[in-house]
């Protein structure tokens, strides 16, 4: 549960700091991405940690282990 939502957190402030620099800034600006590689299975199974502690619903649940099935 607890990597699930470091993981959801980190894509939230990746998000938010690349969506804040869209606002120009000019040559000045840079931008840093951190790409994360997390195989299916332990991303299932962080699914199912955070689906058995209350973090998420049974629909949250079902509709993220798809899109984790079909890697997207």
């Amino acid at each position: 549960m607890r990597t699930y939502r470091t993981l959801a957190l980190s894509a939230a402030l990746a998000f938010a700091a690349l969506a804040a620099g869209c606002g120009g800034g000019g040559a000045t600006s840079t931008t840093q991405t951190e790409v994360t590689t997390v195989s299916q299975g332990q991303q299932l199974m962080d699914l199912k940690k955070a689906l058995d502690s209350g973090a998420i619903s049974q629909q949250e649940y079902d509709r993220l282990r798809e899109k984790v099935i079909q890697g997207k």
